[in-house]
């Protein structure tokens, strides 16, 4: 069609060859995307953990800075959030807080920001204004549909109940209601105490347990399958996948993809997309992490 507009010059052809290319533009698009999201459990709902890591008052003010961020990110995708769990800090900020993020492809975008993420800033908590650098723990949960896609042995789980500890309605800090539940073979934990009765945070704790089984058993799998092909797995928290430098310059920098911005008031504002996006792809077409340079 190209050639053929070259030749006659017909507005007609030329206009045609516009809509087959926005046509082509947008299947081109449309596949592109369902490669990224084609993971067993990208469409799911996902269940989101921030934890602070060392540091005190800056880090769990780091994860809170973090929890905000990724509400306005949910919002942009008009995703419904809802806060299950959170510990907050001795001071300020959290020092833990697990939300539910309900929309669709939820999991298959947020699976691309589990990692540490590492923030470097002048402390508003130093009275010496010095830089600090601290990190916090994202993850990410697909949340189980299913019952018998992970079966519970409860006798294999220890119950403990305990009084809520943040702010709520009548029942908080009066009653037993929070619920932790404890899987004891692996060790696995999982907490609720923002609902208002004890059944309610059971449920709520059943959810995420259930959960974090799902996605032990997950990174099972992949682990196996990256010692078959020969990588080098490492377990723990292992290395930062991103770093928020507000000083002494303004620059977010994705460490797996080498993806930055120097605009960090709009990615912690929750402007994520070409980030996840970044990593994504990179995971879909099996490129292993960049070797970038990270000095700061």
């Amino acid at each position: 069609m190209v050639e053929l507009v070259a030749e006659s010059d017909d507005p007609e052809l030329t206009a045609e060859l516009d809509r087959e290319a926005t046509a082509l533009e947008i299947d081109f698009s449309r596949e592109r995307t369902a490669l990224l999201f084609s993971g067993e459990y990208d469409d799911r709902n996902a269940l989101l953990t921030i934890s602070a890591g060392a540091g005190g008052t800056e880090a769990t003010d780091w994860a809170e800075m973090l929890l905000r961020m990724y509400l306005r990110w949910a919002e942009r995708h008009r995703f419904r959030t809802e806060v299950l769990d959170q510990q907050e800090g001795e001071q300020a900020g959290l020092k833990s807080v697990t939300v539910a993020v309900d929309g669709r492809r939820a999991y298959g975008w947020l699976r691309a920001e589990r990692g540490v993420h590492r923030l470097v800033r002048i402390s508003p908590y130093d009275a010496q204004k010095r830089r600090q650098t601290t990190f916090a723990l994202v993850e990410v949960l697909p949340e189980v549909e299913d019952a018998a896609e992970i079966e519970l042995d409860w006798d294999e789980i220890r119950v403990d109940t305990f009084r809520s500890q943040g702010a709520g309605g009548q029942h908080v800090n009066k009653t037993d209601s929070a619920v932790r539940l404890t899987h004891l073979p692996t060790g696995i934990v999982a907490q609720s105490q923002n609902e208002r009765s004890q059944t309610q945070n059971k449920e709520t704790a059943i959810k995420v347990l259930t959960a974090r089984l799902l996605e032990r058993a997950l990174e099972e799998r992949e682990a196996e399958t990256r010692k078959l092909r020969g990588e080098h797995v490492e377990a723990g928290w292992g290395n930062q996948i991103r770093s928020y430098v507000l000083h002494p310059y303004q620059m977010v920098k994705d460490l797996r993809t080498s993806y930055e911005t120097s605009n960090t008031g709009a990615v912690l504002d929750g402007d994520l997309d070409a980030f996840m996006a970044a990593e994504l792809e990179r995971l879909a077409t099996g490129a292993l992490p960049s070797a970038a340079d990270d000095d700061e």
